[in-house]
């Protein structure tokens, strides 16, 4: 990846999705984000994907130029919520939506206030486009509290909670079985 393609304003977010063992479901995701009406971004790389089968979810690693990030991450989201069914979804790791972490980090020349900016927008988008979708901020995205992903996990029950009708969201719905819930946030947390 050439830092002179993507532009010195760089940030990167590490989409968590419930898919692992279906390979072609994961890759397509990616490809979501590397695509617009079937053309290639030149200025987004994915950088990697790592799967873990046993708690069947995918960690891709998306690198974009600030002004790209979100609308590049959208596309791969809206792929995922498309794809993965969370009334099916089965792994040892408490998966709580198809799409249920997205931390967007600054790589170069932006600041952690920046990709928070770059995470309540795409928030925004989420829930404008996937009927169901609830969003819960955390870090530099939740304002004014920042609270941290610990701090929401522990509200959220994350690791006992399977009953999300209580919830209330940031944005978004009350979350629905079919979509889960996504946490999303910037670095330091």
């Amino acid at each position: 990846m050439s830092s002179s393609r993507l532009g010195s304003h760089l940030a990167v977010c590490l989409l968590n999705i419930s898919e692992a063992r279906r390979k072609y479901i994961v890759e397509n995701i990616a490809k979501a984000a590397l695509e617009k009406n079937g053309r290639k971004h030149p200025e987004v790389s994915v950088l990697n994907i790592f799967s873990d089968q046993d708690y069947n979810r995918s960690v891709i690693t998306i690198a974009a130029s600030v002004d790209k990030l979100g609308s590049c991450v959208l596309a791969a989201c809206l792929e995922a919520f498309q794809a993965i069914d969370m009334e099916v979804q089965e792994g040892v790791h408490p998966c709580l939506g198809a799409v249920d972490l997205i931390p967007i980090y600054p790589l170069s020349g932006v600041g952690v206030d920046e990709c928070g900016a770059i995470a309540r927008r795409l928030a925004k988008d989420l829930v404008l486009h996937v009927p169901g979708c609830s969003v819960f901020l955390f870090g530099e995205a939740d304002l004014p509290k920042k609270r941290s992903l610990v701090q929401r996990r522990k509200q959220l029950g994350w690791f006992t909670r399977r009953d999300f009708s209580a919830l209330e969201p940031d944005l978004g719905a009350a979350p629905a079985r079919r979509c889960g819930l996504t946490d999303m946030t910037n670095a330091n947390n």
